[in-house]
């Protein structure tokens, strides 16, 4: 275990940094980011992420999560929905990690599970009844990484912010091991620090088996059983926090402070990059913002910029010295080399009320303007000068300057001293390779399209899903009907057909929503075919007014056909609110055409052309997403699904 080196002295105008040996690994990462990313030009987008030299290039990890359930803003298809299946080709986090690593052969691949199928458990809301089921599972999944995508993932996680078994973390070291994979690792638990750090203290067969000790937003500091484990500690997921400059002061102070205050040697990001529908839990919570694949907009925020002051100097692999800490007048500093000479020091001066992370409470602290002198020690005594990126949030002006480039520093005999402002971020470095990437501006921001239409007729779709759906619960995919030659060939089915265990809780029915969440008035049409006898239905819907966590409380308008040969119009997706009802000659395996015009607080809805109900009253909500979905996981067919917006 490292020990820290004593606390330098210090005076009222300056302080004096002394920065001698080495310590522990570092890395920055961004982990999922939604699955609207896939549908923007790539090519001017992720050079913003992933290239070397290019901004903010993240250098730890890309990290997937593998579930058909929903997360915190939607689900992702599952490689093996059913025990007999297995597909790895479906969801966008294959494309986005072969992706990454064209732009930076170097980054590190990380698995986690948020939640599991349905059969994984047997039924059971649970994964570790049959720890062997769950690790063949899991390993499968990075076998298919490697066989038929050429990627290596390195780090595989427990279960995301949920309990951990033992047994079962024993199971998936033996499985890994016996599948030839003994180079992967395991991260447990990706929650707390407790108890896993005691677990592993009492265990030896445990702390054998992990490898690195991974702690959700935990506030820059760890516990003493952590240390005594002597593990790898991680903030194996962190920031949260929405993207604007107080969003990138948080980002700047806990990639400091996670090692400074926990020894923390890797910081990753939820999320990515904010590519989901704004009004879903936690809405530009990225590192930058990509959610208008329709107009190909995104926004370079200030994150991506703080973390260039880290990663465009450093490697994976590097360390940490062992003198880092806080200035005299409030702020931080890490320094890190490469073992081979070069220094990489970065400073924050990040004042409180201009950093507060959206999770855990943030202590008081203060910051002033101060000088702050530092001494080069043993090798890196002979540098004589130091490149400089300067940060600026100017929160009075509100003219922030981000990754500036500044004169050289030069270096007197190992000693420089700086003047450093509050809400500043520095990088002083030997490395010569840092630039500030350029591209051209990306096309204005545009609303969703009030006229919007989509067939699904693609015979080779680059992805599973159809383009601008965001699934809630269930799975969307594209699917070739060999049954129908006639019109419906290509369709947009809802895959599962068993409850998945769940990271949090999902609605009862599957549920996919499109569109502008300020619509108003609008009609939505799709082709609708249900697979299930009697029991079958399905929906279309408007005014759809929450999705992500909060899904199974959603309101709206929406309209139900159901295999018995009934309708019902609903207020919400439970379909417990009944605005109105009757029958409706609807049967599985048929054909039927949905159609619901909702104008002000009336609504009305067409069933194969004819009218079929009328003048709805809805006084709430006034607005929302648009929707199609079914009554319970069943299979369910949607073609030709239409909206036209006022």
């Amino acid at each position: 275990m490292m020990r820290r080196a004593s606390q330098p002295t210090c005076n009222r105008l300056a302080r004096r940094i002394h920065i001698p040996g080495s310590s522990s690994r570092n890395g920055v990462a961004g982990s999922c980011p939604g699955r609207l990313v896939c549908h923007l030009s790539f090519e001017s987008l992720l050079p913003e992420l992933l290239r070397p030299g290019r901004r903010s290039r993240l250098g730890q990890s890309v990290r997937r999560g593998w579930r058909s359930e929903r997360r915190r803003h939607g689900t992702e298809p599952s490689h093996m929905h059913y025990e007999n299946d297995e597909n790895y080709f479906r969801g966008y986090e294959w494309w986005l990690m072969k992706e990454a690593k064209k732009r930076n052969p170097n980054i590190t691949l990380i698995g986690l599970p948020w939640a599991f199928p349905g059969w994984v458990g047997h039924g059971k809301n649970w994964p570790y009844d049959f720890p062997d089921i769950t690790a063949a599972y899991v390993v499968n999944w990075i076998l298919g990484a490697k066989q038929y995508h050429d990627l290596d993932i390195q780090y595989v996680g427990i279960w995301n912010e949920r309990n951990y078994d033992s047994k079962y973390i024993k199971m998936l070291r033996y499985t890994l091991d016996k599948n030839d994979l003994e180079g992967v690792r395991i991260i447990a638990s990706d929650n707390l620090w407790e108890p896993i750090a005691l677990s592993l203290l009492l265990d030896p067969e445990l702390s054998t088996a992990v490898d690195v000790i991974g702690a959700h937003y935990p506030g820059t500091t760890t516990v003493p059983d952590a240390l005594k484990t002597q593990k790898a500690l991680w903030s194996s997921e962190d920031y949260s926090t929405f993207n604007d400059e107080v969003g990138g002061g948080c980002w700047a102070r806990i990639l400091n402070q996670n090692y400074i205050n926990g020894l923390m040697t890797a910081t990753i990001s939820w999320n990515l990059v904010a590519s989901y529908y704004d009004k879903l839990p936690f809405g530009r919570d990225g590192l930058m913002t990509a959610e208008e694949p329709w107009s190909g907009n995104y926004v370079v925020e200030s994150p991506i910029w703080i973390t260039a002051h880290t990663t465009q100097f450093t490697q994976p692999g590097w360390t940490y010295l062992q003198t880092v800490g806080h200035l005299a007048q409030g702020g931080s500093y890490v320094s890190l080399t490469d073992g081979k000479g070069n220094l990489t020091v970065v400073i924050e001066t990040m004042t409180h009320n201009h950093s507060v992370c959206v999770r855990p409470p943030l202590p008081k602290f203060n910051v002033t303007s101060q000088n702050a002198t530092f001494q080069l020690k043993g090798s890196f005594v002979s540098i004589k000068e130091l490149h400089v990126w300067r940060s600026q949030f100017n929160f009075k002006t509100k003219k922030p300057v981000f990754f500036e480039k500044q004169t050289p520093l030069t270096v007197m005999n190992g000693s420089f001293t700086l003047n450093l402002a509050e809400d500043e971020v520095y990088t002083l470095t030997t490395i010569t390779t840092g630039q500030k990437g350029s591209y051209p501006d990306p096309p204005p921001s545009a609303c969703f399209p009030k006229v919007y239409k989509d067939d699904f007729n693609v015979r080779n779709p680059p992805f599973s899903e159809a383009p601008d759906f965001a699934d809630q619960t269930g799975v969307f995919e594209y699917y070739n009907n060999l049954t129908d030659p006639g019109p419906h060939t290509f369709t947009l089915r809802q895959v599962l057909t068993e409850r998945p265990i769940t990271w949090a809780t999902d609605a009862d029915q599957t549920i996919s929503v499109i569109g502008d969440y300020e619509w108003e008035n609008l009609t939505v049409t799709c082709d609708v075919f249900m697979e299930s006898v009697r029991t079958g239905g399905v929906f279309i819907a408007a005014r759809v007014d929450k999705g992500g966590q909060s899904i199974r409380s959603t309101n709206g308008i929406f309209f139900w056909v159901f295999a018995d040969g009934t309708y019902k119009v609903t207020n919400d997706l439970a379909g417990q609110a009944v605005l109105a009802e009757g029958q409706s000659g609807t049967r599985a395996y048929g054909w039927h055409t949905l159609s619901l015009t909702v104008t002000g607080p009336l609504a009305s809805g067409m069933l194969n052309g004819y009218p079929l109900w009328k003048n709805a009253v809805v006084l709430n909500p006034k607005n929302g997403w648009a929707a199609i979905g079914t009554h319970s996981f069943e299979l369910a067919q949607f073609d030709n699904f239409a909206i036209v917006a006022q």
